[in-house]
């Protein structure tokens, strides 16, 4: 035994060495949370309405007749009020269909945000308890789920949407479904 001990930090060196050069040669996104509702049909939900405003409900996404996004908020969640610049860009400058589902929040909070901030959603559902959002396997908020014309789920974005992301992976993948349908 004593002839390892002092061989032990060059073990331990390649034994860190091993596992850095499996990251590097699989390419995984440590960041990146896997779904089982990718390439699956939106899951039946069912939401309160939120005063004032339309619900979002799955039959929404199936008529919607284009790839639209479905965010999960809170009017307690800073992330969210930081992606909410994007969202408004998204619904105005690009047409995107934006539904949202407001997640664990007060009525009135939530209201509060819609009307200080101006709404990017073109229907919102309420998940009091979130016991809707766990069904879609939502960890927390913000999350956007891409939702492609025939109500399939194609993309998971975990956190909030900025402008890298809007830009360089929203855009693309909602172009490129709407190719596809071409």
């Amino acid at each position: 035994m004593k002839k390892l001990y002092p061989y032990s930090p060059l073990i331990v060196f390649f034994i860190l060495i091993l596992f850095f050069a499996r990251q590097l040669i699989l390419k995984e996104d440590p960041s990146e949370l896997p779904s089982v509702l990718l390439e699956e049909r939106f899951p039946e939900i069912i939401l309160k309405k939120l005063d004032g405003y339309k619900l979002f409900s799955v039959t929404n996404l199936m008529n919607a007749n284009s790839p639209s996004l479905v965010n999960i908020w809170s009017s307690w969640c800073v992330p969210c009020k930081i992606e909410h610049e994007f969202l408004m860009r998204m619904s105005s400058d690009h047409n995107i269909l934006i539904y949202g589902i407001n997640y664990k929040d007060k009525k009135e909070d939530a209201l509060k945000v819609l009307d200080l901030n101006d709404n990017p959603f073109y229907a919102i559902g309420v998940d009091l308890d979130g016991l809707q959002s766990i069904n879609l396997g939502v960890y927390g908020v913000p999350e956007t789920f891409i939702i492609d014309s025939d109500g399939n789920i194609r993309y998971r974005h975990v956190g909030p949407i900025l402008e890298y992301d809007m830009q360089n992976i929203i855009l693309p993948i909602l172009g490129k479904i709407m190719r596809e349908k071409i």
